[in-house]
């Protein structure tokens, strides 16, 4: 079986991002923080991990690129995961006895249109299934939890009201990730990497230039924190053929410098 690594506990949204890519037949080893995932995978303590990397409202987690380098993890391949956030209660418990709202602070401003309705307590914690299993494990009557519907069914909670997230479309970009083997994938249409300019004046124009017949679907900059001011650059490039990508990665090659292939997988969307 499988020991994937993930940031949280489980039912939390790492691990229904994990469930959708390698099915339910695994292990879950749970971490506290996302460099605590990529040093499981990198030490060998869970066969892969996953982490998330942008969200489509809050945008790119930009400490993670840095973990990603760090470590010298490969990207096998991507999860795209639709947030919903229920409000959950143990099953005896009705609307009108909640006073206190626990859930991770961001789970709380994604539903804040929602729990503006209600002159409830609103408790932050350091994760949503956490706050699920503090609920049940404790029979807090007067206390809800927001967090994912595999949260309520592992804990046993009711969800008293489904989906209360305000922004309806919003998903997380999770990177499923594995040692470095330079295994590339035959039908893999997606790669990410990273590179650094010379910072003079165009050098980003002239590397993006080398570009011809791809689709730059990411481009994110990010500080080096040994040069100040100065900056790499990840890209995330979409292809038809393995061949327009390595013509591609040649060109680009030729005009930047310190470029890194983090991996060549099959895009999630």
């Amino acid at each position: 079986m499988l020991k994937i690594a993930i940031q949280g506990y489980e039912a939390c949204f790492h691990h229904i991002a994990a469930i959708e890519y390698f099915g339910r037949d695994i292990d879950i080893l749970p971490c506290s923080t996302f460099r605590a995932v990529a040093q499981a995978v990198k030490l060998g303590e869970a066969n892969m991990g996953l982490m998330a990397i942008e969200n489509s409202i809050a945008g790119s987690i930009i400490p993670n690129y840095k973990i990603l380098q760090d470590n010298n993890l490969q990207v096998a391949g991507e999860v795209y995961l639709p947030i919903k956030q229920n409000l959950m209660v143990l099953p005896d418990v009705e609307l009108e006895d909640i006073r206190e709202v626990e859930s991770h602070s961001m789970a709380l401003l994604q539903c804040d249109e929602y729990l503006d309705q209600y002159d409830w307590k609103l408790i932050e914690s350091d994760d949503t299934a956490l706050s699920a299993k503090h609920i049940a494990q404790k029979g807090l009557r007067h206390t809800a939890a927001i967090a994912s519907q595999l949260a309520a069914e592992i804990y046993g909670l009711k969800i008293i009201a489904p989906e209360i997230n305000t922004v309806k479309s919003n998903y997380t970009r999770f990177m499923v990730l594995k040692r470095y083997d330079h295994q590339m994938d035959p039908l893999a249409n997606k790669a990410s990497l990273y590179f650094k300019t010379d910072h003079t004046e165009g050098s980003l124009l002239r590397a993006l230039s080398q570009l011809h017949g791809i689709n730059l679907s990411k481009l994110q900059s990010y500080p080096i924190p040994s040069e100040p001011w100065h900056y790499m650059f990840h890209i995330d490039l979409e292809f038809k053929s393995l061949d327009d990508y390595i013509c591609n990665l040649n060109n680009l090659q030729s005009v930047t410098q310190d470029l890194h292939v983090y991996g060549v997988y099959r895009s999630g969307k």
